[in-house]
Order: structure tokens, then sequence, then C-alpha cells
């Protein structure tokens, strides 16, 4: 008798842009698991209805994007730790009708730097952006004991609130980040400026100031001008496709107990990725 399937989702809104249905999906049917990986575009005002649904017991969990990481937050039972310090969810599992959040971002973002065998301890740090993204970074950088982190973002008072939450250094937006780019290994931007691919979080030539050793991670997963501009100065660069995929690999393993298929999920990643990039140019 063929089993019943399960359900799980991307609860957001909007979510139509995302690659996870395709890259979870292809896990789920890599392993076998009855599973369907599906878009639950998902308005503020019937949030509460989808959370208590995620109770069904066809329901292994979900994942959470923007705009609603915090807001779950407070809808679920119990969160970890890490979720419960950035003050987001990304990955809500149901246990028997109990909902546990965890935020899976933070071991995604740090894996793509642990996969280049940087020495994560002795790594100066600037962070660009003070949102729920920078949260979940500042978190990441704590636990892997970057010995110096600086927060910068446009609104100042944003920027120091979370650096006297974390203990890191508090930067403007502008030319007074310089002294702190000269002395980075890695450069974050946590914001959402480059999904349009033409903006930048920051003046271009504030990037000459980065040491040539130094790595510039955008979490934006497509090629971004921040990027774009790195290169062509010499610089190393990670988009944030590895972060989404390592992320959603986390979020598999709480769902189902067994080691994700990475390499499945990888292919199918890049391959969606292509796909909506030739969209895009048609259109």
């Amino acid at each position: 008798m063929a089993r019943s399937q399960l359900s799980v989702g991307l609860i957001g809104y909007p979510v139509d842009h995302s690659l996870s249905p395709v890259f979870q999906q292809a896990a789920f049917d890599a392993l076998g698991i009855p599973a369907r990986y599906e878009l639950w575009p998902t308005p503020a005002e019937v949030l509460d209805e989808r959370v208590r649904w995620l109770r069904g017991p066809e329901v292994l969990g979900a994942n959470v994007t923007v705009p609603h990481k915090a807001a779950v937050f407070t809808r679920v039972d119990q969160v970890t730790e890490r979720a419960r310090r950035a003050g987001a969810v990304n990955t809500v599992v149901n246990r028997g009708g109990v909902l546990y959040g965890d935020n899976t971002d933070v071991p995604g973002f740090l894996a793509p730097l642990r996969e280049r065998g940087l020495p994560l301890g002795e790594l100066a740090v600037v962070v660009l952006g003070a949102g729920g993204a920078a949260r979940g970074i500042l978190v990441a950088l704590a636990e892997a004991g970057c010995r110096q982190v600086t927060v910068a973002n446009r609104t100042a008072e944003r920027a120091h609130e979370l650096a006297v939450e974390f203990g890191v250094v508090a930067a403007p937006l502008d030319q007074r980040l310089e002294p702190c780019l000269r002395r980075a290994d890695l450069l974050v931007n946590a914001t959402s400026v480059g999904w349009d691919g033409a903006s930048l979080p920051i003046d271009a030539a504030l990037l000459d100031a980065l040491p040539a050793t130094a790595l510039v991670y955008d979490l934006t997963y497509r090629d971004t001008p921040l990027l774009q501009v790195a290169r062509r100065r010499g610089l190393a660069t990670i988009d944030g496709l590895g972060m989404l995929v390592y992320q959603g690999a986390e979020s598999f393993r709480l769902w189902t107990s067994q080691e994700p298929p990475l390499e499945v999920m990888w292919r199918a990643a890049l391959a969606a990725r292509q796909a909506h990039e030739q969209a895009s140019r048609r259109s």
C-alpha cells in the first residue's frame, strides 16, 4: 500500500521567485521520501491560520522567508538558541503537533566559508546592513568566533543597536567605513541592495580599500553588481546560492532525520538558477 504524501513548503510573501522547491523536491525524490515541497504565499493577515495548519499530521514543517521570519518566531512552541539570538525562525519542524523553530541561515552562511578552509576565528569582517539578515549573520560570526566584526548601516541608530547587542563595532555606510574595510578579510552584503541587478550597497570606490586577499560575500543568490565590481578589482567572491542550498540541507535534515543528498540539491539549484536567469533575459 502506498504511503500517504507529506507536505512541506515555503511560507512568505511573495515566494514565486524561490529556488527552494526545485532542490528540496529533488532531495525528497532522491531518497524516496513521499513528500511534496510547495510554495505557500502567505499575506500577513493569514499567517496565524497558516501556522495553525502546520500542526496537521500530514505536514513535516516549513521554511520561512521574508517578511515572516520574526513573526513566526513568536508563533512556534519552542525555538533553538541560535533562533532566539537571531530573533527569527526560517525553519519550522512539526513533531506531533508541536512546532519547533530553528534558524538554519546560521550554519548555511558559514558552510561556504568553511568549505574554503578559511580560519574563521582569525577573520576581521564588515557586515553591510542591520536588518533581519544581518542579525542572522552576526549570530553566525559570533558562533565562528571571528576576531573582529563591524556592522555598517545607512541608519546609524540601527547599526549601533546591533553593535551593543552583539558586542561588535558600528560604522556608518559612507566614506568613514574605509578604515574598517582596509583591515577586513571578509565583506558581507546582508542588504537586499543588488537584487535588482543594478544597485550597489556601498560606493564602488570603497571596494578599493579592501586588501587584495579579501573575500566579498553577497547573500543574494545571483551575480550582483557588488560581486561584479569586486571581481573586476581582482577580489574573490561568493554569491548566496551556497548559503541557500546549505540552509535548505540543514532544514531537510531537521524535517527527515536523514542526511540530505547535497550533490543532488546543488545540481538542481544550479539548473534552476540558470533557468530563471534565461527566463529573465527573455522577458
